[in-house]
């Protein structure tokens, strides 16, 4: 897919989040060319007038000059992008707003991308920073389906164990979480040691989309059985707390969606 890339200059780069916990976002691109099927951010195509998510990406120009401001509290890049897409390898963006980010900032990092590695000097200067991974543990046909366009599984784990090996604080963010589909325990399995802590987060198939509940409900329709049922999806998250208990790592929390409503279990 060819990927159209806009330059906008824009006024701030900072802006306050809505997600709990989390003071401020940044991000340095909006729009994604990995391209998920079900991101939650696909939304944004239909507002900014485009063709097909993934096909776009914009790219903030002067965010490296507005990343210069130190602010109180918690920063995570990226919510509406991955700040290590494919565009970022010759842009070189994310590495610049790092660069000239004040380093007092409290920085919470997370991509799909391997690349991520090549800013560990950067990362080592900050004062409080962590690096997390996205990783759902698709592989064969459900990655051809859901995520056809980005890392594999085993690219990521490999980054995963050099940001640690490097003395950095990490996390694996395991999500989407698709019932019959992810399994949570080989995850843990395969990247056990290498996290600080784990975040778990099943699939929103609200906020994934139309097309994607489509998709879903035609190729994997036991799955999206029992996240539209409640009594089923009730039913699948306990066993998932369960599994989650007996893996004895730290973990966040599990986030679960059904109908929208969000339930956070720490």
């Amino acid at each position: 897919m060819k990927v159209r890339v806009v330059g906008k200059r824009v006024k701030s780069l900072y802006t306050r989040s809505r997600i709990p916990g989390v003071k401020w976002t940044v991000n340095q691109y909006v729009g994604c060319s990995f391209a998920c099927e079900y991101c939650y951010a696909r939304f944004l195509t239909r507002w900014r007038g485009y063709e097909n998510w993934g096909s776009w990406v914009e790219v903030k120009t002067n965010a490296p000059e507005l990343a210069r401001k130190h602010v109180k509290g918690s920063v995570v890049m990226s919510t509406v992008s991955d700040p290590y897409q494919p565009i970022e390898a010759e842009l070189k963006l994310t590495r610049r707003v790092l660069r000239y980010m004040d380093k007092r900032n409290e920085l919470s990092i997370l991509t799909k991308s391997p690349l991520v590695t090549r800013d560990i000097d950067l990362f080592k200067l900050f004062r409080s920073i962590e690096v997390g991974l996205t990783i759902n543990g698709f592989t064969g046909r459900e990655k051809r389906l859901f995520e056809p366009l980005t890392p594999v599984h085993e690219a990521r784990v490999s980054a995963l164990k050099e940001l640690h090996d490097a003395g950095l604080r990490t996390y694996v963010f395991v999500s989407p979480i698709v019932p019959g589909v992810t399994d949570v325990s080989e995850i843990v399995r395969t990247t056990r040691g290498l996290a600080d802590y784990y975040f778990f987060e099943v699939l929103n198939l609200r906020a994934a989309g139309r097309d994607f509940r489509k998709l879903l409900m035609k190729e994997y329709p036991e799955s999206y059985k029992i996240l539209i049922d409640e009594n089923e999806f009730e039913d699948f998250v306990l066993r998932l707390r369960e599994e989650v208990r007996n893996l004895n790592i730290k973990t966040e929390g599990i986030e679960t969606h059904h109908e929208g409503w969000k339930i956070v279990s720490p």
